[in-house]
C-alpha cells in the first residue's frame, strides 16, 4: 500500500482510483461498508483501490482545545487498511487551504484535479467543504458534473446500536471496551513510545511499561486486561491501569501496562496495547500494601478474561 500525503501534481500511479472517503477514525464496520463498496467499483472498473482520510481530523483544526478523541493514530489507520486490500491511501492535510473549499471547488480541485477519481463511496452521513454544505446527493450531482460514478452506504447497526465512531468512544469513556469492539471489529488499541516513570511498580515485583494517552479518547480510568504487541512482533498477555495513580503521586492520564511473563528493558520502544476487558475503577488506596494486594487479585482477575476471549 502506499501512502500518498497530498493532492497536488501526483504521479500517474497515484491518480485514477475508486476512492472511499471520510475520516475513518476506528475503521468501525460502518467504514469497512463503504471501503466495501469502493473495493467492489475498483474491481468493476479496474482501477486502484483508494482510501482519502485526513491528518490531523477535521475537528482537531476547529476545535484545537476540544478533548482527545481519536480512536486510531495514522499509522494505526494505514495497517487496519492494508488488511483490508487497499492500494492508495491519501493522508490528505488539513489545515486553512482545505478548510476554506467550498464543497464543489473539494470535488473539482482535490477529487477530480487532483486524485482523478474514477469512483467516489461515502457513507449515508457523510459531509465535506466549507460549513459542511456537501452530502451525499451533493456528491452525486456532482459525480455526473465531472463524470465519476459514486456510490453511498446506508447506515449499519448491530445489537447494540448505531454503528459509528461517536457510539465506539462513549463505550470507551463508561468502561466498556468490548462494545467499542463490536463496533470496530477490532479491540480499542493505544500505541506510543514507552516512557521511564519512577519504576516503582518494579520495586514493587510488576514492572510497566508507561505509555501517554496523547491524542487518544480517554476510555474509563481504571484496570483492563489487555493484549501488548511489542516492535519484534511478539505478544503478551497484562494487566494495565489508565488514569492518574493517584495513590503513589498523580501524573498525566496514561497507559500503564504490566506484561505478564516478561522482563526486559523496552524504554523508548513503540507498543500497542489492546483493551479486552474492564475489571475495576481507578481508586485510592489507604497504602501501599493494600494497592499491591488488589494488582494481585487483577492479574487473576485478568488471566480470566484473557483465557475466556483466546
Amino acid at each position: 500500500m502506499k501512502i500518498v500525503h497530498g493532492w497536488k501534481g501526483l504521479e500517474a500511479a497515484a491518480r485514477g482510483a475508486a476512492v472511499a472517503h471520510g475520516n475513518f477514525d476506528g475503521v468501525h464496520l460502518g467504514h469497512r461498508r463503504v471501503i466495501a463498496d469502493a473495493a467492489a467499483a475498483a474491481a468493476a472498473l479496474g482501477a486502484p483501490l483508494g482510501v482519502i482520510s485526513f491528518e490531523p481530523h477535521a475537528r482537531m483544526h476547529f476545535n484545537p482545545e476540544a478533548p482527545p478523541f481519536r480512536l486510531m493514530n495514522a499509522h494505526q489507520l494505514a495497517r487496519t487498511l492494508q488488511t483490508l486490500g487497499v492500494d492508495l491511501l491519501y493522508l490528505l492535510p488539513f489545515g486553512v487551504e482545505m478548510a476554506n473549499f467550498t464543497d464543489h471547488d473539494f470535488v473539482s480541485d482535490v477529487l477530480v484535479k487532483g486524485l482523478g477519481v474514477s469512483h467516489v463511496a461515502v457513507g449515508f452521513d457523510v459531509t465535506f467543504g466549507k460549513g459542511r454544505t456537501g452530502d451525499p446527493d451533493a456528491m452525486r450531482r456532482y459525480g455526473v458534473e465531472f463524470g465519476f460514478s459514486v456510490s453511498v452506504a446506508e447506515a449499519l447497526g448491530n445489537d447494540t446500536g448505531k454503528i459509528s465512531s461517536t457510539t465506539a468512544r462513549q463505550a470507551l469513556r463508561e468502561g466498556h471496551p468490548e462494545l467499542a469492539r463490536s463496533i470496530m471489529g477490532r479491540p480499542f488499541a493505544i500505541e506510543g513510545l514507552v516512557q521511564k516513570g519512577r519504576q516503582l511498580g518494579r520495586q514493587l515485583g510488576f514492572p510497566t511499561a508507561n505509555v501517554p494517552l496523547g491524542d487518544y479518547v480517554a476510555p474509563r480510568f481504571g484496570v483492563y486486561a489487555t493484549r501488548t504487541r511489542l516492535a519484534d512482533g511478539r505478544q503478551f498477555e497484562g494487566v494495565a491501569n489508565i488514569g492518574v495513580n493517584p495513590t503513589t503521586g498523580e501524573v498525566e492520564p496514561r497507559l500503564e501496562v504490566w506484561l505478564f511473563e516478561f522482563d526486559e528493558d523496552i524504554y523508548g520502544e513503540t507498543i500497542e496495547t489492546d483493551l479486552i476487558g474492564f475489571l475495576r475503577p481507578e481508586e485510592k488506596f489507604a497504602s501501599v500494601e493494600a494497592m499491591v494486594d488488589q494488582i494481585y487479585q487483577d492479574e487473576r482477575d485478568a488471566r480470566k478474561i484473557l483465557a475466556a476471549d483466546a
